[in-house]
């Protein structure tokens, strides 16, 4: 049937019980049963039920204490509460916190297809609002970028336009803002869309070996290099090239990309002959370009060849009434994922997440809202589930575990570097690749927290 619910009746009263489940599936609902807001508790966590008899007075646990713990853990499950000692001030108390009705012992079966009208006519207005909602969805996003903010509806604008165009682009915006969405995004909407998208990290690949990434091999060209390879220029043909932290890259290396943007030809390690390429290139930085042209670790020529189009994405602080959105969209994701179901987080948790300043961006905030699933012990997020990021993870207050002290101790020397990833791995005695992942891990922008000094 249509309307089919799952139902479950909480009565100390056998008779009850059973007389309850004689109407239900006699109608075609699916019914279970408990004598006890326990057993109830019990059976709910493995089931979701769509609506459920409670009765107000029962040995231990109350009906009006089961009702505020199922509408705070399972709010989309309707209770209505049902006794034979009814009173204003227990209904008015049940109906605050959060009964679809409240029904009188002893009644008719007439009186049950009331209610049940009722329920049902509720159910198909929540079902029309989940439609609606996600119509919503749709309208705030855009090829899986989520926002709708003025800043993002700007660059939601913004998006086919670039697409149409063949130029070049530089992503500019902190770690974590989404730099590459933005980049596949302009991809799937150009004349491209078809052909590969290939994305790299150049600060995430050593010099030694980006050369070869990049363009490739013949066998023998290098100790190791035991068969011919295609590189990455060649492999993308017709497609779209996305360099990420294309700040990252060598002076030698800029250079040698410069002349391919210009010639639109390649040639492998280790061989003479060139051959054509066809791509568009997108790249990303998240760190000041111009300033490290003027500090001479940036090439100016290739700067502007790679910056014909330029787009900056803004941090998460400057599109805080996106968060919500991007929180119920990480609760889906990590839901769907794991073995927890969490439906929302509360307006109280939502208000802490939207005073944060999240220096790891979008990135951090799908870090925190999945640390909170999976400690969860609910179907509701609060202001408990966030507890760390107050316990000095977004400061560098005293550490309270190794990877606080970690992450605090990067961030202080990212600062003294001024964001230079290179110059800070020196500092922390590790390669760069390595400090990249950990970038990464925590969330972390490259010179989080760093004053900027004045242009002189």
């Amino acid at each position: 049937m249509e309307d089919r619910l799952s139902i479950m009746i909480v009565d100390d009263e056998m008779i009850v019980r059973e007389s309850f489940r004689y109407w239900f599936e006699k109608s075609g609902h699916r019914v279970d049963t408990a004598a006890s807001g326990n057993e109830a508790l019990e059976k709910i966590q493995g089931v979701a039920f769509d609506l459920l008899f409670v009765d107000i007075k029962m040995p231990g646990m109350s009906g009006i204490e089961l009702l505020g713990i199922v509408k705070s853990e399972y709010p989309e499950t309707m209770v209505i509460i049902i006794t034979a000692f009814g009173s204003i001030e227990s209904a008015v108390k049940a109906m605050k916190l959060g009964a679809a009705d409240y029904l009188l012992k002893p009644f008719k079966p007439e009186h049950l297809s009331l209610v049940m009208e009722k329920v049902v006519q509720q159910r198909r207005l929540d079902s029309e609002n989940r439609y609606l909602k996600g119509r919503l969805d749709r309208i705030t996003r855009f090829e899986n970028i989520i926002g709708q903010s003025e800043p993002m509806e700007v660059i939601f604008q913004m998006i086919p336009e670039i697409a149409a165009d063949e130029a070049s682009v530089l992503l500019s915006g902190e770690t974590g803002t989404g730099k590459e969405l933005i980049a596949k995004a302009i991809h799937a909407k150009s004349p491209r869309a078809n052909k590969p998208f290939i994305a790299i990290n150049c600060g995430a690949i050593p010099d030694s070996l980006l050369e070869s990434e990049l363009f490739g091999h013949q066998r023998g060209a290098f100790t190791g290099a035991h068969r011919t390879r295609k590189g990455y220029l060649e492999a993308v043909s017709g497609g779209t090239l996305f360099l990420d932290e294309v700040g990252e890259i060598s002076f030698k290396m800029q250079v040698d990309l410069l002349r391919v943007l210009e010639e639109k030809k390649i040639c492998r390690v280790g061989e003479s002959r060139p051959m054509d390429v066809d791509f568009r290139l997108i790249a990303a930085t998240s760190r000041n370009l111009e300033k490290q042209i003027s500090r001479g670790t940036f090439r100016e020529d290739f700067f502007y060849r790679i910056n014909v189009i330029s787009l900056t994405i803004p941090p998460l602080r400057e599109r805080r009434e996106d968060i919500p959105l991007l929180v119920d969209h990480f609760l889906e994701k990590f839901s769907n994922e794991t073995t927890k179901h969490v439906d929302r987080a509360t307006p109280d948790a939502l208000a802490l997440l939207g005073r944060y300043e999240w220096p790891g961006n979008v990135r951090e905030l799908e870090n925190a809202v999945e640390r909170a699933v999976v400690l969860s012990r609910g179907r509701t997020l609060d202001v408990s589930d966030f507890a760390f990021l107050q316990t000095g993870t977004a400061g560098e207050g005293e550490a309270r575990s190794l990877i606080e002290a970690e992450t605090n101790h990067i961030r202080k020397i990212l600062r003294e570097c001024d964001g230079n990833v290179t110059h800070a791995a020196a500092v922390l005695k590790i390669n760069r690749v390595t400090l990249h992942k950990k970038i990464k891990r925590y969330g972390l922008r490259e010179g989080a927290g760093k004053k900027e000094k004045p242009e002189t």
